[in-house]
């Protein structure tokens, strides 16, 4: 079995999240998060089905979608669970394209009177949006359809939830939610080292054990090491492009995020420039 630095597997990996968040003996784990995440956003979600995660378009020359993650409630609700770990063009348009699919879904049925279910897309995000970066403190975006005028809510049924895990730095003691304790997980399960005594709750502890790769079978460990290996090519790859490309660009992010009086120390976290180049720059 190969050896691996981190005990636990980094979750911004296709394998690691399909894991933790796709697989049916690990169904109570994905429950619990979209509990907290919509907490404030309807009555708790007592069971989840999970559903075909490949959907085919109208006609065969329509473009297909496929999920990271979809499923169902009690009530019929849609949710997709997509993980971006990269900036990709277009990455809202895709969003509101897939959540289509779930929409076109609910017409299938011969006496349908146009009534819909409601559709959720969460968006867990490795990377933060050209226009979010001046807002350190925002990692959560929740959308919906609203009047531009009285800013009131015009269809509740249609929601978009966008996680800029990038930003959401807080330490473990620093968490107060339980919301908070999964992003927390989510942007650092591959660097721990053990649970964190403020996470000894039942459901995190599942999730460790589930993670930790010590347990994983040799396919596993294989399945895992090549979905990380992917991961670090195209994080490699990307670095490096944003080095070559992108420099100028980043330095005037800063010197933007510097005037609004924002701290070096997040000014480097979220424009990937060195806290050194940082004190020369500005």
């Amino acid at each position: 079995m190969p050896d691996f630095i981190e005990k636990y597997i980094n979750p911004f990996t296709d394998y690691g999240f399909k894991r933790l968040f796709g697989e049916e003996p690990n169904k109570d784990l994905l429950l619990d998060f979209l509990n907290e995440l919509l907490r404030d956003e309807q009555g708790p979600i007592t069971a989840l089905t999970y559903l075909k995660n490949e959907n085919l378009g109208s006609t065969d020359l329509d473009r297909k979608a496929i999920f990271d993650i979809y499923c169902e409630n009690e009530r019929g609700e849609k949710f997709i669970v997509e993980l971006q770990k990269t900036r990709q063009n277009f990455f809202k348009d895709r969003t509101v394209y897939y959540a289509t699919f779930p929409i076109r879904e609910q017409a299938r049925r011969a006496d349908w009177n146009f009534e819909l279910k409601a559709v959720y897309t969460v968006a867990i995000l490795d990377f933060v949006f050209d226009e979010d970066r001046a807002q350190a403190a925002k990692y959560r975006y929740d959308v919906k359809l609203t009047d531009q005028e009285t800013h009131r809510v015009f269809y509740d049924k249609l929601t978009f939830i966008y996680l800029e895990m990038p930003k959401f730095t807080k330490t473990v003691d620093e968490l107060t939610t339980r919301f908070e304790k999964w992003l927390y997980v989510i942007r650092n399960l591959n660097r721990l080292d053990r649970v964190p005594d403020k996470l000894r709750e039942q459901v995190f502890e599942k999730l460790f054990e589930t993670a930790e790769i010590a347990r994983f079978t040799p396919e596993q460990v294989r399945s895992y090491e090549d979905s990380l290996k992917h991961y670090r090519d195209l994080k490699n790859s990307l670095d490096t492009a944003r080095e070559e490309g992108r420099e100028a660009e980043r330095e005037e992010i800063a010197r933007k995020m510097r005037a609004a009086g924002l701290p070096l120390a997040t000014i480097a976290s979220l424009t990937g420039l060195p806290v050194s180049r940082l004190q020369t720059l500005l």
